[in-house]
């Protein structure tokens, strides 16, 4: 029969309901009991449940919100004298920074909780202290010191029965050993690990040691193990999102916060009106002052007044400056994650398009069929303009600030369209459509601007339109408008009868990832990109995109481009071989690639050219091989399981300064040319390459 309003009402209805996983009602009984003993002036008790109600967020993985209940929690008990609790507070105040990374703040608390612990004499934390220095030595690449932090722990007989912390200290040495490329010792400790990880109930520790093993056996070239354990850490960690959403639903945590916002502000306007009491009565006193000295007094008002207006000015000012903080940190991170998934997007589509070109350019020496030559042409159209596709996405930020470069080169405009529409027959037969190319007579043969720009412009308009019309008809024009000034101005225009756009889709067709609606998505696919790179490429090169549509009937996309004339009409700027294939002859050639169609690839355009080639997949081979032979040129993929490229290159140039090094890369959104070159490279060669330029950068570094 307990009083219903009382600490202890309220702390056993909050125990009550995390035991029930109802953490929505236990977060609001333990806010009540904080407000009852702030009321009551029970500083211990308040600071007391504050820990509690930071335990509750650190227990749901909500850090930032753990932080704060734990920073004032220890502000209240610093007015009282130490106790475990107190220490207490630090320590888990110094977990969650090291779960947000902030590795120096997670020390100092850390140091702290250390420090009390040791003044009251009590020893059960130092353990749990140890493992989280062990983390933080390992994040700032302090390896051994960290090894010693964690086997002491694994080696401590008096822990027996924590076993959570024994395995978090296997796998933190896993990790470690896993950073040190040391693999088979790094399982050795992951298998140690996820054995005493069976023994509790520590989920999120044994989701990660999944990934882990994952990830080791994938490095092993055992990617059946890998893809299981990867399979069972993803189960694992839908399993353990599903849960905490049982226990705190994300709408649940929302109105949680919003109602101790609405508490907040209804505290501060509370404080405000007391404030705004002690106002008039100080003004009273003011004005029972002025009957005395009225100079004095009306200074004094003045001075008042003046204090107030400049305090509220200071506030609005440090509020927005807090605003603009939070913008620039999202706009960061967004930044940041598009920069990565680009990154990603490079290097996962370069390696196997240069297998494509590759395999492309290998079948057309090898004097195919007149029947299969066409087929082969297209192919190799096809293979180069996405190469330059993949760049120009990567580069589309580029775009968007103005620091896109444009192209001035000749070209033969309608030796251009026919090739695109050469390369698109497939497609327009797959959907059964006629295909027509209408070119004016009177534009001239050669124009200067820059072609794969238009390339990438068109074929985007006429794919779309090849993909959105069915048994119809796709024509694209050509039409010169006027030459004036030596310069062309041409209208070109692609017409379908396919399923039109809605009146209300007009505009935003063009956003990005955008296609008119889901179930359009779902029937015809996609990414929604691109109408949004023709619209930015268009308007790169000076024109602006017209659309006109009906719905069912069809859709029309036209825009005007001005073009140099080339007045002496002179051909189109080719490449030509500034060497003798002769250099070849013989040449000895060491390949390092792990991937296997790449190897062969590599190999056969070699040889295809007298040279002698041999085939290796992996840096460490590389060095060792290197070390006992002699290579007139060495190929060098960058990314290698093991050690990488560069790393591999920065230790042959330890014995051999003289041997050309080429790098190989599917470069990414992190590497440049002058970074590769500064480990020891020659030169650089990117995936994917054109067969010309492969034997063109071999030639000048033989």
């Amino acid at each position: 029969m307990e009083k219903t309003d009382s600490l202890s009402y309220y702390d056993n209805l909050s125990n009550y309901n995390i035991k029930i996983n109802k953490y929505k009602d236990a977060l609001s009984f333990i806010q009540k009991a904080i407000n009852y003993s702030e009321i009551n002036n029970k500083t211990k008790e308040q600071a007391d449940r504050t820990f509690n109600l930071g335990s509750i967020y650190f227990e749901l993985a909500k850090y930032n919100d753990a932080i704060e209940s734990f920073s004032e929690s220890i502000t209240l008990y610093e007015s009282l004298p130490p106790s475990s609790r107190y220490a207490q507070t630090y320590y888990y105040l110094g977990v969650c920074h090291i779960k947000k990374e902030n590795y120096t703040s997670a020390e100092i608390c850390l140091n702290k909780a250390q420090s009390i612990f040791k003044e009251l004499n009590i020893s059960d934390f130092n353990e749990s202290i140890k493992l989280q220095k062990g983390i933080i030595y390992k994040s700032a690449g302090k390896y051994d010191l960290a090894s010693r932090m964690f086997s002491t722990i694994i080696s401590n007989q008096e822990i027996v029965s924590q076993l959570d912390l024994k395995a978090e200290a296997l796998y933190q040495i896993g990790l470690i050993e896993k950073i040190k490329n040391r693999n088979n010792l790094a399982l050795n400790y992951l298998n140690k690990a996820y054995e005493l990880n069976a023994k509790t109930k520590n989920l999120e520790q044994k989701s990660n040691i999944l990934l882990a093993l994952s990830d080791i056996h994938e490095r092993l070239l055992d990617r059946s193990s890998a893809y299981s354990y990867l399979k069972s850490h993803l189960n694992l960690k839908e399993n353990i999102s599903i849960a905490n959403n049982e226990k705190l639903g994300i709408d649940d945590y929302e109105k949680f916060k919003e109602t101790q916002q609405a508490k907040k502000i209804e505290q501060i306007k509370k404080q405000k009106k007391e404030k705004e009491k002690e106002n008039k009565f100080a003004k009273l006193i003011n004005i029972l002052s002025i009957a005395l000295i009225s100079i004095l007094s009306l200074l004094s008002l003045s001075l008042y007044k003046n204090n107030i207006i400049r305090n509220k000015s200071n506030l609005l000012l440090t509020e927005k400056n807090n605003e603009l903080i939070v913008a620039k940190e999202k706009a960061e991170k967004a930044s940041q994650a598009r920069s990565e998934f680009l990154s990603t997007v490079s290097h996962e589509l370069r390696t196997p398009l240069n297998a494509i070109n590759g395999i492309t350019h290998l079948l057309l020496e090898e004097k195919p069929k007149k029947s299969q030559l066409h087929y082969l042409s297209s192919l190799q159209f096809s293979g180069n303009y996405l190469t330059t596709f993949i760049n120009d996405i990567l580069e589309i930020n580029k775009i968007e600030s103005d620091k896109a470069e444009i192209e001035n080169i000749n070209f033969n405009l309608k030796k251009l369209l026919k090739d695109i529409k050469k390369s698109l027959k497939e497609v327009a037969l797959k959907n059964e459509n006629q295909f027509h190319l209408i070119i004016d007579d009177a534009i001239p043969d050669i124009l200067i601007g820059d072609p794969t720009k238009l390339s990438q412009i068109v074929m985007n308009l006429i794919n779309n339109a090849l993909k959105f019309t069915k048994n119809g008809k796709v024509t694209i024009t050509a039409k010169l408008l006027s030459t004036e000034n030596n310069t062309a101005a041409i209208r070109f225009q692609i017409i379908d009868t396919g399923i039109g756009i809605p009146q209300d889709k007009l505009e935003s067709v063009f956003e990005s990832f955008s296609q008119g609606s889901i179930e359009i998505n779902r029937k015809y696919g996609g990414t929604g990109l691109g109408l949004t790179i023709v619209n930015k490429l268009i308007n790169l090169l000076g024109g602006q995109i017209k659309l006109e549509s009906i719905e069912g009937k069809g859709a029309s996309f036209s825009f005007d481009l001005d073009f140099k004339v080339n007045e002496l009409q002179l051909p189109e700027e080719k490449k030509t071989k500034t060497y003798d294939e002769s250099v070849f002859k013989n040449i000895k050639v060491l390949a390092v690639e792990d991937n296997q169609i790449n190897q062969m690839i590599t190999k056969k355009m070699l040889e295809n050219k007298g040279m002698l080639c041999e085939i290796i997949g992996s840096g460490e081979e590389a060095i060792e091989i290197v070390k006992n032979n002699k290579f007139d040129l060495i190929l060098m993929d960058v990314h290698l399981p093991g050690i990488n490229g560069t790393v591999a290159t920065k230790k042959i140039r330890e014995f051999d300064t003289t041997t050309p090094i080429i790098a190989i890369t599917a470069i990414s959104l992190n590497e440049n040319r002058e970074m590769l070159l500064s480990f020891g490279m020659n030169d650089v060669i990117t995936k994917p390459f054109a067969p010309a330029d492969f034997y063109d950068t071999i030639a000048q570094n033989i």
